[in-house]
Formats: structure tokens, C-alpha cells, sequence
């Protein structure tokens, strides 16, 4: 397939200090890829050159056959932190995005997008709430569905679940995979868990430890979709790819690692088995 999204040579400094070089990587559209590495290697600076929120330095960020100079509507994004304005509603902070998009359309079918996008993601109850009234999960889920609504070319997710419990990041991934799997949007994820990469993603791109980080390995999953976590777990293969993640994180940089990345996997409560 060719690339949807191609990144060459990608870099990106302060002052004399090389924090991204000679990234290269290419994503097919529709394809799903986690980057993964330790923390300051660059993972999110690389998410925000593809987003246009931060100039490269050097190299080139072409999607869909047209360089990328700015941030556009072509790129819905969802940060750790959903970033909802508190005075607004669910609904009301989804239709900032929807309105800037599709000024042209009805005012009655603007609201329609938004409500079918937060229904999408399980907050048909939750329309007129402000997030004060939300739990972190709920904020989360309407982070995803102000993403999706705008209809972007691409989806770029940088670190979406990490501020979240093991239980709530769980039912949050089968959301995004649900959303993802309806129309197969092309989409870079930012992400420090292994298992969350292999469970969600057809590639995953590992960096180096910076300065300087690039691109260092890329990994195939194997796993069919739609996917079922405990098949997942069950698959053969699984603890071998884990491993291999594993061991690029441990050969690049261990002292970041901190036992996190090296433990098992959660058990999975009964719910989403």
C-alpha cells in the first residue's frame, strides 16, 4: 500500500539541542500505529509536528499528497488531557469543533453530528453535563467523540488513556477501537504501554532514547481484527512481540523504564473478557 501519511527525515530542535532527527515513517491509509518509547524521547513533539502545533525543523510531513503547515480540520486530535472549556456542556464543547468545520451547514444538523458523536461514545445521558459533572473517563469520551465528529483524514491520539485507571483505560480502548473500526480512519497513537500497542494497533514504531530520537524499529502485528482481548492474550505470538517491545525499551534506555513497562499484564476483570 502506498503512504498515506509519510514523514522523512523529520527533525526538530531547541536552541542546539536535537530532540527529534531523521525520523522517517510512512503509514497506509487506514492503518493504525502506536509509537512507542521512553519518556522525553520525542513521541509527543512528533505527534504535534503531524498535528501542525509545532513547526519541524527540518524534513517533510505530507498527508494525503499535500505537506502539512499548519493544524487543519483534516487532523482531529486527542491529548492525555481532553482540554473541555468547564463553562460549556458536552454538547456545547463538540460543537466548537463541528461549528469551525461545517460553518455551512444547518445550525439543527450541526447539533445532530455532535449528539450522534457523543452517543457514539456512550454519552447520549451526559449531552447537557459540564465536566465538572463528568468523571475522568466520561471527559475522555467526549475528548474522542469532539475528535471524530469534525470527519478528520486522520486521527492523532497522544496518550489518550494514561491518566486513567486500569479498568476505565480498558473499556476506553474497546471504545476507540469501536469508533476506529466504523470507517477505519488512518491513525498515529502516542502511547508508554505495550500492551495497549499491541492490542489496538496494526504497526508499532519504537524510538530511540534521544537526544536526537528516531525512528529504531517496527513491529508487525500479526492479530486479526476485530479484535477480542482475551484472544489476544491467548494468541501464541503475543508474549513474543511483548518481549521484543520489551527489550528495545530496555537496550535503548532501562533507567527510564522503572519497572513499569516489564510488569505483566493487568488480569482482566470478568467484564471485558
Amino acid at each position: 500500500m502506498s503512504a498515506y501519511l509519510e514523514l522523512w527525515n523529520l527533525s526538530k530542535s531547541y536552541g542546539s539541542t536535537a530532540v527529534v532527527a531523521h525520523f522517517t515513517l510512512d503509514i497506509a491509509e487506514g492503518e493504525f500505529v502506536c509509537l512507542i518509547g521512553h519518556s522525553g524521547c520525542g513521541k509527543s513533539t512528533v505527534l504535534s509536528m503531524v498535528a501542525g502545533l509545532a513547526e519541524q525543523s527540518g524534513g517533510g510531513i505530507v498527508l494525503a499528497g499535500r505537506e502539512i503547515d499548519g493544524p487543519g480540520p483534516d487532523r482531529g486530535v486527542v491529548f492525555q488531557s481532553p482540554c473541555l472549556l468547564p463553562w460549556l456542556t458536552a454538547l456545547e464543547n463538540v460543537l466548537l469543533g463541528v461549528d469551525q468545520v461545517f460553518p455551512r451547514r444547518p445550525r439543527p444538523e450541526r447539533r445532530a453530528i455532535a449528539k450522534r458523536a457523543l452517543r457514539r461514545v456512550g454519552l447520549g445521558d451526559s449531552l447537557h453535563r459540564r465536566p465538572a459533572e463528568l468523571s475522568a473517563g466520561m471527559r475522555q469520551r467526549a475528548g474522542l467523540a469532539r475528535a471524530f465528529a469534525i470527519a478528520p483524514r486522520m486521527l492523532l491520539l497522544d496518550e489518550p488513556f494514561g491518566m486513567l485507571d486500569s479498568l476505565t483505560r480498558m473499556e476506553l480502548q474497546e471504545v476507540l477501537l469501536e469508533l476506529w473500526g466504523s470507517d477505519r480512519k488512518t491513525a498515529l497513537m502516542v502511547t508508554h504501554d505495550v500492551d495497549e500497542a499491541l492490542y489496538l494497533s496494526d504497526r508499532v514504531a519504537m524510538m530511540t532514547s534521544g537526544p536526537a530520537a528516531r525512528v529504531g524499529d517496527v513491529l508487525d502485528v500479526p492479530f486479526g481484527r476485530p479484535r477480542r482481548r482475551q484472544e489476544i492474550l491467548d494468541h501464541p505470538e503475543y508474549y513474543r512481540l511483548r518481549e521484543r517491545l520489551i527489550g528495545f525499551l530496555e537496550a535503548h534506555d532501562a533507567r527510564t523504564l522503572n519497572g513499569r513497562v516489564a510488569r505483566p499484564p493487568d488480569p482482566l476483570p470478568s467484564s471485558v473478557r
